[in-house]
C-alpha cells in the first residue's frame, strides 16, 4: 500500500522545477506557480497514493495537465474577449537574447505536444529518458523518437524564422 508522501519535503524538492515546467507551456510566472501550487493542493486532499521514488514523475504529469488546461482556457477567453494591449519595455531591456529565447519559445509550442514535452522535459529540466518515459508515461523509445522528431522539426522552423 503506498504511503502518504511528506509534502513540505516534496514542495522544496520538487517546487522550483515545476515552476520551470509549467512556465514553458504558459507565458508568466505567476499562471506557471498557480499550476504548480495546484498540483501540490490535489496531494494534499488526500485523493491521490502515490507509490515511494514515483513523486517526480507524478507530480511533473499533474503540472503538466494543469498547463494545457490554462491554456484551453485562455484560448477560449482570447476567442471571446481580446486582451488589451500591455505594457512594452523599451527595446534595449531583454535585447537579442530575449528575441532569441521568445523565437525558441514559439516555435516550440508549434510542436506536436508530446514532442514539446520531451523537448522541455529533457533540455529545459534536465530530465533522463527514464524520467521522461515516466513522467509522459510512454516507452523510452518513444522518448527517442519524439526527440528526434522534435529536434528536426524544432530545427527547421528556427532556420525558417531567421
Amino acid at each position: 500500500m503506498p504511503s502518504t508522501p511528506d509534502l513540505p519535503e516534496l514542495y522544496e524538492q520538487y517546487y522550483r522545477s515545476l515552476v520551470k515546467l509549467a512556465s514553458m507551456y504558459v507565458d508568466d510566472r505567476e499562471t506557471a506557480e498557480e499550476v504548480t501550487q495546484d498540483a501540490f493542493v490535489k496531494l494534499l486532499s488526500g485523493k491521490y497514493r502515490i507509490e515511494p521514488g514515483k513523486e517526480g514523475p507524478y507530480l511533473r504529469s499533474i503540472v503538466l495537465n494543469g498547463a494545457r488546461s490554462q491554456l484551453r482556457k485562455r484560448r477560449v477567453r482570447r476567442a471571446k474577449i481580446p486582451e488589451p494591449p500591455g505594457l512594452v519595455a523599451a527595446a534595449e531591456i531583454g535585447g537579442v537574447g530575449a528575441s532569441e529565447r521568445d523565437d525558441m519559445l514559439a516555435s516550440l509550442r508549434t510542436l506536436p505536444e508530446k514532442q514539446a514535452s520531451v523537448l522541455i522535459l529533457r533540455y529545459y529540466l534536465d530530465l533522463s529518458e527514464a524520467e521522461i518515459a515516466e513522467t509522459l508515461n510512454i516507452a523510452r523509445g518513444s522518448v527517442k523518437s519524439h526527440a528526434h522528431r522534435g529536434l528536426a522539426k524544432l530545427a527547421k522552423l528556427l532556420e525558417n524564422s531567421k
